[in-house]
């Protein structure tokens, strides 16, 4: 099943087209794409076996984000032993670093991203989205925790990210637009092996990122177990899984995004992201 925000409406993406959910179920679901995963386990249910009408056609400017208000959104780093390397800093034991990108940051699968002052880098990465309630859930059980996947990209502005006397992980990664997810969630049913998926980034056109999510340090299981160990996880949060190798600042010499740059992003059996950047607006300085 792929479900999808068109123009802020929830739809399922079938053979024909999309489906307006609040439509098809006579208003059992309404058409907010967020107040789905709290109704999880009934609308798998009703979607399962639901006489859908044939799908409309749809442009992929009307798809925003699968995911448009989570309530958590959690992020992992250095969860690649190759990205890892090309940083400098040592693999980590027993989790890998958390951060958390702030909600104002997400946007659709499909976007124009104002490039702020700094070093903006590219970051591609699986995205996890939680189904149901969890708090100390064993790795085992983590699997029935989870809505679906998409594809997501972990802008990061590294500049204000490594200024301070302590690292300003958050902030430096949640600027305006940095957060594109998409194109729609997939759920676990329709992909082989989530452990197993491509991730690819190209730069105008140049693959500058190729990994697998085999690569994982902590797989998907691991990460919600251990992350619910000390916060609980509710319907709709969503998790950045962490990233392969090939990102700008592990580059000689290093890479930034620029005004008029193309990033296009994609996790096999998933879909595709594509970001174009434009010049931000000066900052202003006091006299």
């Amino acid at each position: 099943m792929r479900l999808a925000n068109l123009t802020g409406r929830l739809h399922l993406i079938t053979d024909t087209g999309a489906v307006d959910v609040a439509d098809a179920s006579g208003g059992r679901f309404g058409p907010d794409p967020q107040k789905v995963y709290p109704q999880w386990a009934d609308f798998r249910a009703w979607a399962g076996g639901a006489s859908l009408p044939e799908g409309r056609p749809y442009d992929r400017t009307e798809l925003d984000s699968p995911v448009p208000a989570p309530s958590q959104l959690v992020a992992f780093g250095l969860n690649y032993r190759d990205h890892a390397a090309e940083t400098g800093l040592a693999v980590p034991e027993g989790l890998p670093p958390v951060f958390t990108k702030f909600a104002s940051s997400l946007t659709g699968p499909y976007t124009t991203v104002r490039l702020p002052e700094g070093n903006v880098d590219w970051e591609v990465e699986l995205a996890v989205v939680i189904g149901t309630t969890a708090s100390h859930v064993t790795e085992a059980a983590a699997w029935d925790h989870i809505a679906g996947y998409t594809v997501a990209q972990d802008l990061s502005e590294r500049v204000l990210q490594m200024s301070g006397p302590a690292p300003q992980f958050s902030l430096g990664k949640s600027h305006a637009g940095f957060t594109p997810l998409g194109p729609w969630l997939v759920t676990p049913d329709e992909l082989p092996d989530p452990a197993d998926l491509r991730l690819t980034t190209h730069v105008n056109g140049e693959v500058v990122q190729d990994g697998n999510t085999h690569e994982l340090i902590f797989p998907v299981p691991t990460l919600i177990a251990r992350l619910t160990r000390v916060i609980t996880l509710y319907p709709g949060d969503v998790i950045l899984t962490g990233t392969p190798a090939g990102v700008g600042m592990g580059q000689n010499p290093p890479r930034y995004l620029a005004p008029g740059d193309v990033l296009t992003s994609r996790i096999e059996g998933i879909g595709t992201l594509e970001q174009h950047f434009t010049a931000g607006a000066r900052q202003e300085t006091a006299p």
